[in-house]
């Protein structure tokens, strides 16, 4: 008879495939998240309504208010989950840069070439956040801050490297970046460039914004 000790019972004890009823409750989110990312990049964000989003998803409206407080609640979700893995690829992209500026246009790029098939949704993102409502807590999402906290990292490092002069004022160089990343989307949104366009655009605003804190 094999031996089990009280430690493996007790692992195994609190490692349990989800129940029925909590793998329903995850499949009716998915739909419903589905259903409202569609409707949000096709309708906007005030032309969907939970409604709409329940019929979309085959459900009832109670079925989505038993999984979502309301609508503002589904959107930050969804908008949670793009900025996470936005943010993922910026750092896996910061890691393949050569020099600064190298590394932060690929950070810029890897934002862009996320959106590039999304831009109805990135536009319904850019509507809220400019909200007095909504605005401030899309704003201040987790991975929205890691993303300042991306830029901040590289020019540090950069000074580390001695690309960039002590004195570079980080801080504000890096809160700089990060509004002309978010203001190349407006070109993508309303006039249609596409990624080489927005490449050019960010390279130049790169260079600008460094320029006065290079060394030598």
């Amino acid at each position: 008879m094999k031996h089990i000790s009280p430690t493996q019972v007790a692992v195994d004890s609190n490692v349990r495939a989800p129940t029925r009823r909590a793998l329903a409750k995850q499949q009716t989110r998915a739909k419903v998240l589905a259903a409202a990312r569609r409707l949000f990049s096709e309708q906007g964000y005030e032309g969907a309504t939970i409604r709409d989003i329940a019929a979309a998803a085959g459900m009832s409206t109670g079925a989505v208010f038993a999984n979502f407080t309301d609508k503002s609640d589904l959107f930050r979700e969804i908008m949670t989950a793009d900025c996470e893995t936005i943010l993922e690829s910026m750092r896996e992209a910061a890691g393949r840069g050569k020099g600064v500026e190298d590394v932060l246009l690929k950070v810029f790029m890897a934002g862009y070439s996320f959106y590039k098939t999304r831009l109805p949704l990135a536009r319904a993102a850019f509507g809220v956040s400019w909200s007095p409502d909504g605005g401030p807590t899309l704003r201040g999402l987790t991975p929205v801050q890691g993303m300042h906290d991306l830029f901040v990292e590289q020019l540090n490092l950069a000074v580390e490297r001695g690309e960039l002069r002590q004195e570079a004022e980080v801080k504000l160089r890096s809160q700089m970046l990060f509004e002309a990343y978010l203001s190349n989307y407006v070109q993508a949104i309303f006039e249609g460039w596409g990624l080489d366009a927005l490449q050019a655009r960010a390279r130049d605003q790169i260079r600008i914004l460094l320029a006065g804190a290079r060394r030598g």
